[in-house]
């Protein structure tokens, strides 16, 4: 499902982000592109330009490792 899912902005790809306190509090895409996560709500993503967040450079530095398994 994930493969079809994309960033409504840029058209990009997503990455699922797993809950891990305090970095990822709940569920959420991705896109390290733009630097811009999407909540994930009782399984549904929000992807609603409106429902983005931008991610600050520090914590997004933290996520790009965490995806990349470092």
């Amino acid at each position: 499902m994930l493969r079809i899912l994309a960033c409504p902005l840029d058209k990009g790809p997503l990455h699922l982000l797993a809950p891990e306190a305090p970095l990822v509090p709940q569920e959420a895409l991705y896109n390290p592109r733009l630097r811009r996560r999407y909540p994930v709500i009782d399984g549904i993503p929000q992807l609603l330009p409106s429902s983005g967040e931008q991610v600050p450079e520090d914590e997004h530095e933290q996520l790009l490792k965490r995806m990349s398994g470092s």
